[in-house]
């Protein structure tokens, strides 16, 4: 088993609404950026790995297309996941582990403008008991706060606190979609103010996975994944604690996060109560920075915002700013999938 490090990452500006571009329009600026960085042209990578969705693009295999911006001729070794472009990394960590590539090409995208993403999204629900009721993603997100705060983990004034933390760091990041104070704003679905909830909107991400010395020689400070896992909570919301997340909790556990400390942590926590359950599940206290990037309370492009926390870790490695980090995504309602990485400087690892 070889040494992995993310040694590029890319990612558009995340805009409210991109009318007047394609999904492969939006795309093709980040590949070229990425590869760009890295001198590596798209067909010279081993394996190359995609994330999105067909309900937001509104047609079967709807990722084939995308691949227009990547250049399948000649044939390349392909690969796509119906899910958080985070997962479509861990499957390039796992070519690259087992020796079958020395570099990958990690990429997703997401377009929520089109439709109404808080009805699209109640397609991942069970298809027999809840889907049929269309609770949406922001009631349910709703029900998970209104459970913490019953439990006294938290508040409507510290879920605020959590909103304008995040979208002030967010002004140090040139693609946010939200950044500076934001008001906190009417209450959406109780006890959810606006404030507290993602915006919605488009975006793009990439990032180049390369193994051992090819690393090396591609960066100069590689974000290396000392370790990586994901899991998953029981489909079913009522036999579920939500007020805590257990997978994600074994999913740091198997990553090695508790081994040491990290100095940062880029949880993928679309609404504000999210990031207390995370925070308690991971054990993350004051001493670390929590979401330096604004998080996805300022850019939430459904499948690549798990992958941009990934490159947004990695990327702060890459500069010095981080020994250690710590990288979260999810999928699904009120937490439901968790994926947990583990990033390390050179100079950590040694």
């Amino acid at each position: 088993m070889r040494d992995v490090a993310i040694v590029a990452f890319a990612q558009t500006d995340h805009l409210r609404r991109t009318d007047d571009l394609s999904e492969v329009e939006m795309l093709m600026p980040v590949l070229h950026q990425v590869l760009d960085t890295t001198g590596l042209r798209a067909s010279d990578h081993g394996f190359t790995c995609s994330g999105s969705s067909d309900y937001l693009g509104g047609r079967a295999f709807s990722f084939t297309m995308a691949l227009d911006g990547v250049g399948a001729h000649p044939p390349i070794s392909e690969s796509h996941v119906e899910m958080d472009g985070a997962w479509a990394l861990y499957e390039a960590w796992v070519k690259l582990r087992t020796g079958e590539a020395d570099t990958a090409l990690v990429y997703a995208y997401g377009k929520s403008s089109p439709g109404e993403l808080r009805d699209v999204l109640t397609r991942q629900l069970d298809p027999y008991y809840v889907g049929p009721l269309w609770p949406d993603s922001v009631a349910l997100a709703a029900l998970q706060a209104q459970a913490l705060i019953d439990a006294g983990d938290t508040d409507e004034t510290a879920l605020a606190a959590i909103a304008a933390r995040n979208r002030t760091a967010a002004a140090d990041n040139p693609h946010a979609q939200l950044t500076g104070p934001v008001p906190a704003g009417d209450h959406l679905v109780l006890p959810l103010r606006v404030g507290d909830c993602p915006p919605v909107g488009d975006g793009a991400a990439a990032v180049v996975l390369a193994a051992g010395d090819t690393a090396r020689s591609l960066c100069t400070r590689p974000a290396w994944i000392r370790g990586i896992d994901h899991r998953i909570e029981a489909h079913s919301l009522g036999v579920r604690d939500l007020t805590d997340s257990p997978s994600a909790r074994l999913a740091a556990e198997r990553a090695g996060a508790f081994e040491r400390p990290v100095d940062t942590a880029e949880l993928h926590a679309p609404f504000t109560s999210q990031e207390v359950v995370l925070r308690k599940a991971l054990g993350l206290d004051d001493s670390v920075r929590v979401n330096p990037s604004g998080g996805a309370l300022a850019a939430n492009p459904v499948m690549a915002a798990g992958l941009i926390r990934l490159g947004e870790a990695a990327a702060r490695i890459h500069r010095g700013a981080s020994d250690r980090a710590l990288a979260h995504a999810t999928s699904g309602p009120c937490l439901q999938q968790n994926l947990v990485a583990v990033l390390e400087g050179e100079t950590a690892h040694a």
